[in-house]
């Protein structure tokens, strides 16, 4: 073959391979010139492409290649010549690059100014562009402002009326990445693993934490932390980076379940060494059930205050007026299940001794258990066939037998004995886990009088009388002597 055969055998293998690039295709070349705003980069063929100098310098503003450099780059404009982009268009000004971007499909970055409606207004080096609503994020943003001033990447998915009309997508960027790392992202969310993920949306219920590649897992409210949570706005916000564990993944479902309390100290773990049944506590009534009120006596530990542990009054529900939501008071502990995490308790009168010394750190003990003999006072709490149950103190319910109530067996009990209405009582038996209590009402009497003779016994001025043997010998002795 001839020179000049050659030479064009060369020049049109140099042409056909410069066709061939396309916009968004990724080419390796060599810097062949670096000059104060482009630099040029033979890809191969007939002439070289142009890069703009700013995609060749470092963080610092320094250039970080040198002439003789291989290079990988993104072909984002083939008309008029190659242009290549090695960073995608960060900073994008020009109209023209912003064309490139869109007819190459790479990505420019972008600062969120404002909400508008409908969107948001994003400035994409000096120009204004839309982003709508659903296009910024992968899932829906309950607050759209905490988008505002946020710099992110972008795809422009719209180029209209020479650059007048730009739409960008950031979720279409956001599809793309989690479709890639789903799949090794799903590999780590196993139970117990810890894992950092972001606060997408918050619920009355709890809140959606986005564990990457477009995997969401559910924070419940309950989960949140050992207190009772009111509401999830008060743990973790939208945007949050939040450390959790993972509780439960249900491979049918795909729902995962989160945790972020388990990072927490347990403060049951104490429960033990520092609560007794018989100790009285300050407490704050948090909420009310029918079956009771829930008492918080420290963060995270919540006790049961039951209904049937306050005093009767007669009327049904009463008792929700002796611990309305936000009562501080003293609590009794009856109860404590280490297994279950439960702890019963009941209110202390106000104005009790009782009540004032459960300001101690520790708490104080309960009175001892009841002794047979003693008189004391309850309250009516309901009738039976077989007797009437009178309320003690909480925990403490004693039964009166019918035939130790000293009425007729005619008699009506609901009138002799009203609900809520204060009885005197002796205790006759108490079993030794003073949940059986047996009551007298009848004995009172008896037992009161029984103990003025002993107070009369025991007065220094009661001397025995001389009995009426002594007295008749004293008379026989005296008749004896006249004789």
């Amino acid at each position: 073959m001839s020179e000049p055969e050659e030479d064009f055998a060369t020049l049109f293998e140099a042409s056909v391979k410069q066709r061939r690039f396309t916009r968004g295709q990724t080419i390796e070349g060599t810097i062949v010139a670096l000059g104060r705003e482009v630099g040029l980069v033979d890809v191969g063929g007939k002439g070289e492409a142009e890069i703009d100098i700013d995609e060749l310098k470092d963080a610092d503003g320094d250039i970080e290649v040198s002439i003789g450099d291989r290079i990988q780059a993104v072909v984002v404009s083939t008309s008029g010549g190659i242009v290549l982009s090695r960073k995608g268009l960060r900073n994008a000004a020009s109209q023209r690059e912003l064309e490139n971007a869109f007819n190459a499909g790479i990505t420019v970055e972008g600062k969120v100014e404002k909400v508008l409606k409908g969107g948001y207004e994003v400035r994409v080096g000096r120009e204004r562009a839309f982003c709508p609503f659903s296009q910024i994020d992968s899932s829906r943003t309950e607050d759209p402002t905490v988008h505002e001033g946020r710099v992110y990447a972008f795809r422009i998915i719209e180029y209209r009326d020479g650059g007048k009309n730009i739409v960008v997508s950031r979720r279409a960027l956001l599809g793309a990445e989690q479709r890639a790392s789903a799949a090794s992202v799903r590999k780590s969310i196993v139970p117990d693993a810890v894992l950092t993920g972001r606060v997408v949306s918050v619920r009355d219920f709890g809140a959606f934490v986005d564990l990457g590649g477009g995997i969401q897992g559910l924070l419940h409210v309950s989960e949140m932390g050992w207190s009772r949570v009111a509401s999830p706005g008060e743990i973790v916000a939208a945007g949050d980076q939040i450390t959790v564990k993972v509780l439960r993944v249900d491979e049918t479902t795909e729902k995962i379940s989160l945790g972020l309390k388990q990072l927490l100290d347990d403060p049951w773990t104490t429960v033990s060494s520092t609560y007794e049944v018989g100790q009285v506590r300050t407490g704050r009534v948090t909420r009310v059930a029918d079956f009771g009120a829930f008492v918080e006596l420290e963060p995270g530990i919540e006790a049961l205050a039951h209904a049937s542990t306050f005093p009767p009054t007669g009327r049904k529900g009463d008792w929700v007026k002796s611990a309305p939501v936000g009562t501080t008071a003293a609590f009794e502990i009856l109860s404590i299940d280490l297994a279950q995490k439960r702890i019963g308790v009941a209110l202390v009168e106000e104005g009790t001794s009782r009540a004032a010394e459960a300001s101690s750190p520790q708490g104080t003990r309960a009175p001892g258990a009841l002794i047979p003999g003693a008189i004391v006072t309850g309250k009516v709490e309901r009738h039976e066939p077989f007797g009437v149950f009178v309320f003690l103190s909480p925990g403490r319910t004693g039964l009166l037998p019918f035939a130790e109530t000293g009425v007729d067996r005619d008699a009506d009990m609901r009138k002799a004995f009203p609900i809520g209405s204060e009885v005197e009582v002796v205790v006759l038996e108490v079993d030794p886990s003073g949940r059986r209590i047996r009551l007298s009402k009848k004995a009172v009497a008896e037992q009161r009088e029984r103990a003025e003779l002993r107070d009369y016994a025991a007065r220094p001025d009661s001397a025995p009388a001389v009995s009426l043997s002594s007295l008749a010998d004293k008379l026989r002795g005296a008749l004896n002597g006249h004789d």
